[in-house]
């Protein structure tokens, strides 16, 4: 069971990366996205540290809380377009939180 969870993990923030590609700053944000799933594949085959996987996750965290918009106007997920700078921060620090949420849950996985 813990094994479907971590492919499930994978397989999500692998598409989060994909979706990233049509990104302004792709450069940025695909490798924040293949992190947790490449540590959720490791981690069916070679479990690693559960400390190195919640210091990971606090720092995602962190940046979910600096990237948060000074103004919050929704997230919008009927629209793809950014209809203004806080609604694409506010995306960007949810996926941030759904990043380190998933890491702190595969860090509490024996």
């Amino acid at each position: 069971m813990k094994n479907y969870f971590l492919y499930a993990v994978a397989a999500i923030f692998l598409l989060f990366a994909y979706f990233q590609l049509n990104d302004p700053d792709p450069i940025r944000w695909v490798p924040i996205y293949l992190i947790p799933a490449v540590l959720a594949l490791i981690q069916t085959k070679n479990p690693s540290s559960s400390h190195f996987l919640l210091g990971l996750s606090c720092g995602y965290l962190v940046a979910a809380v600096l990237q948060w918009p000074p103004a919050f106007e929704g997230f919008l997920f009927g629209e793809m377009k950014m209809r203004s700078l806080n609604i694409e921060l506010a995306r960007e620090s949810g996926g941030l939180f759904i990043a380190a949420l998933a890491l702190y849950l595969i860090s509490k996985l024996k």
